[in-house]
C-alpha cells in the first residue's frame, strides 16, 4: 500500500509484499538462499504463504521445461520443513508428470489434493486420456469430475 495511510497497514503485509517482489525478481543462481530466508520470517504463515505463491509460479512457467526436475529437487530441500509446500511440490511434479505422458499410479491422482485434481481436469497441458477418465468417475469433488469429463468430450471431439 502506498500513500499517506501506508503506516495503517500491518508490518506483515509490508513484508508479504516485498516478499513477493523480491521473489518474482531473484535470480535464479540465489532463489534458494532467497527463499530460505523468508522462510526464517517470524510469521511463518505469511512466509509459507509467499514462498508458496513463488513455487506456483515458477513450477507453471517450469512445468515441462528439463530443468524442472532439478529445480524442483532443489526447492524440495529448501521447504523440507514446511509440510504444505513440500506436498505443493510434489503434486507440480506429478501434474508434470501427467503433461508429459509419462506413467503415473492411479493411486497418486485419486489420492491428490482438490487442487492438483482440478489443475489436471482443467489444464490443456494434461491430455492423458487414462487421466482424465479416471477424475471423471473418481475425482474428490463433482467440480473435478464434471470439468474432467468436458476435457474428455473435448478431446474426443478434436480427433
Amino acid at each position: 500500500m502506498t500513500g499517506p495511510h501506508q503506516g495503517d497497514e500491518p508490518a506483515e503485509h509490508r513484508r508479504f509484499a516485498h516478499y513477493l517482489h523480491a521473489l518474482q525478481t531473484v535470480a535464479e543462481a540465489d532463489e534458494a538462499d532467497l527463499l530460505a530466508a523468508v522462510l526464517r520470517d517470524e510469521d511463518a504463515t505469511m512466509a509459507d504463504s509467499a514462498v508458496g505463491r513463488h513455487l506456483d509460479r515458477r513450477a507453471a512457467d517450469l512445468l515441462t521445461d528439463p530443468a524442472f526436475p532439478s529445480w524442483a529437487q532443489t526447492m524440495a530441500q529448501v521447504v523440507d520443513q514446511r509440510d504444505f509446500l513440500t506436498s505443493r511440490l510434489r503434486e507440480w511434479s506429478l501434474l508434470r508428470t501427467l503433461a508429459l505422458g509419462e506413467p503415473w499410479a492411479a493411486e497418486e491422482l485419486t489420492g491428490a489434493s482438490d487442487w492438483l485434481q482440478r489443475m489436471a481436469a482443467t489444464t490443456q497441458i494434461v491430455t492423458a486420456p487414462e487421466a482424465l477418465r479416471l477424475l471423471a468417475e473418481r475425482g474428490r469433488t463433482r467440480r473435478v469430475r464434471t470439468a474432467a469429463s468436458r476435457r474428455l468430450h473435448q478431446l474426443a471431439k478434436s480427433t
